[in-house]
């Protein structure tokens, strides 16, 4: 049985998507400097991120926006269903060396219906009460509403 994504039943404006929250780690860090061939000190690294003027060590830029990204993805259940995809990095996300790491929230609202199956969605990212992505917004296409 084929599961059915929120995204099958055409989107009401004003309608939230579901939320969702993401743990981080340094471990998650490490592994994404290697994937992304990212290996900044500020990643890893307590005393350059501090020599570099941070608090502590701070995750990358692209991955906090990636996993904001997986709430469109689920959501329309096709990462090619997310047409455009733009943030604004407000503050860097901070991620302590002890476990359980941080979290980052999603969430996310229709904006609006742009026709033709096309719906902007505005999101918002925080670490806590820190907003750490501002002007996050995405066109997201679904093929099952076009009209």
């Amino acid at each position: 049985m084929a599961t059915q994504t929120m995204a099958a039943i055409v989107p009401e404006v004003g309608a939230s998507l579901p939320e969702a929250s993401f743990p981080i780690t340094r471990r998650d860090l490490v592994r994404y400097a290697g994937a992304a061939g990212d290996f900044n000190e500020i990643h890893w690294s307590e005393r350059h991120a501090r020599r570099a003027g941070l608090p502590d060590v701070v995750a990358h830029g692209m991955y906090t926006m990636a996993l904001a990204g997986r709430v469109l993805t689920d959501w329309a259940g096709d990462p090619a269903a997310v047409r455009e995809f733009t943030v604004r990095f407000a503050s860097p996300v901070v991620v302590p060396d002890e476990e359980p790491g941080t979290t980052l929230d999603v969430s996310a609202l229709i904006a609006r219906d742009l026709g033709d199956g096309r719906f902007r969605v505005d999101l918002t990212v925080t670490q806590g009460a820190i907003r750490v992505l501002s002007r996050a917004t995405a066109v997201v296409q679904l093929p099952s509403c076009r009209r």
